[in-house]
């Protein structure tokens, strides 16, 4: 179950693959995140000595759930994933010129999940392209539709 996606990322980016990988989160930032008051539009993933983390996720804090604490809404958020996996991302996005991304925040097996996209970067053309072919499949589909 989706909990909050970065659409902005698919319209600037092509993104070759995706992880799934766990996050580490403080209590309050679980609670707000069950709450909805998350935004992914402007967060990236970076490599820190062998490490993932999440930046620019911006998490709103719930009046009541933080009274006794003073919470960073855009704090630093380390990312779990296999040691395979981080070596493999590492190499792609050091030597490919390939960049990290956050997809989506969902639900599994009542943990959140955070889905990390290994992307490339889109051209203006490349925009335009999509554009137009997402227009297409829109009237293609309301043209099956009145018929």
């Amino acid at each position: 179950m989706s909990i909050v996606q970065n659409k902005k990322a698919y319209h600037d980016y092509f993104i070759e693959e995706k992880y799934e990988s766990g996050m580490v989160l403080e209590g309050w930032e679980v609670k707000a995140i069950r709450a909805g008051r998350v935004q992914l539009k402007e967060a990236y993933v970076v490599i820190r000595k062998g490490e993932l983390y999440l930046i620019g996720c911006h998490i709103s804090s719930l009046p009541t759930a933080s009274t006794h604490i003073l919470p960073d809404p855009v704090r630093t958020r380390k990312l779990l994933l296999h040691i395979e996996q981080i070596k493999r991302l590492i190499g792609k996005v050091e030597r490919s010129g390939y960049t990290l991304v956050a997809l989506d925040m969902h639900y599994k097996a009542g943990r959140i999940k955070l889905e990390v996209g290994l992307a490339k970067g889109k051209k203006q053309h490349d925009k335009r392209e999509s554009e137009k072919q997402k227009e297409w499949e829109r009237d293609k589909q309301r043209l099956m539709r009145d018929k």
